[in-house]
């Protein structure tokens, strides 16, 4: 498979490598060799069959619309553009494209993410609730994708508000907890990244399963898939 990874940073170099280990051919772009999408030409595309994306979120939407344009099936590991999701899947749609995002990639979040869901009823009987997440110091936005995804969770399955505090610091992974609390007991429930082989190793297999299909998926629908 023929991969354009767009972003080499911290998770975006890892993306590549485990690519690479997995026998796929990977060219990458860096945020500055491509400014306003330059380097995203329909010819240049022609020859790609995915395109990972763990960019930013000041380009990642111009970089999904003219991959999604170019008619090229696309992976995007990137957070913080999820105001323009419903713009995007009328894209993806009209041009009959395949498209797969998710604010993790790791198999291990898209279990804790049913633990989540399975813990929202205690909103409903007495108990507070509050997510902490955190990550390293370069993050590009806050709250992460995740904790937002906790948090869109907790109020589908029960209807009650929790906040994030989110901390940025160091050169931490990424961590995320939900803390459930009451006069009588406590719920704990975190989750801890010990490194970004996860993430990348799923992005990876997210552009395997995408490839040559079509239509608008998110990855904590269809990770059981893989």
């Amino acid at each position: 498979m023929k991969v354009l990874l767009l972003g080499v940073g911290k998770t975006g170099f890892l993306v590549g490598q485990v690519a690479r280990e997995r026998g796929h051919e990977v060219q990458s772009l860096r945020s500055a060799d491509n400014p306003h999408t330059s380097g995203l030409s329909k010819e240049r595309l022609s020859a790609v069959d995915v395109v990972i994306d763990f960019t930013t979120p000041g380009c990642v939407v111009k970089n999904i619309e003219a991959c999604v344009t170019a008619g090229c099936d696309m992976v995007v590991g990137t957070t913080g553009w999820y105001p323009e999701i419903d713009n995007i899947r009328r894209i993806v749609e009209r041009h009959k494209t395949g498209f797969l995002f998710g604010s993790n990639f790791s198999i291990g979040v898209n279990l804790f993410f049913d633990l989540v869901r399975a813990a929202a009823p205690a909103l409903d009987h007495g108990h507070g609730g509050h997510i902490y997440e955190r990550h390293h110091a370069e993050k590009k936005d806050a709250p992460s994708g995740t904790a937002a995804r906790m948090q869109q969770i907790l109020q589908e399955h029960s209807g009650g508000e929790v906040e994030i505090t989110s901390f940025r610091e160091g050169d931490v992974v990424g961590m995320h907890e939900l803390v459930l609390d009451s006069t009588n007991e406590s719920i704990y429930l975190c989750h801890d990244a010990k490194s970004r082989h996860g993430f990348a190793e799923g992005a990876v297999r997210a552009a395997e399963w995408i490839a040559g299909k079509k239509g608008f998926y998110d990855f904590s629908e269809v990770w059981r898939q893989l």
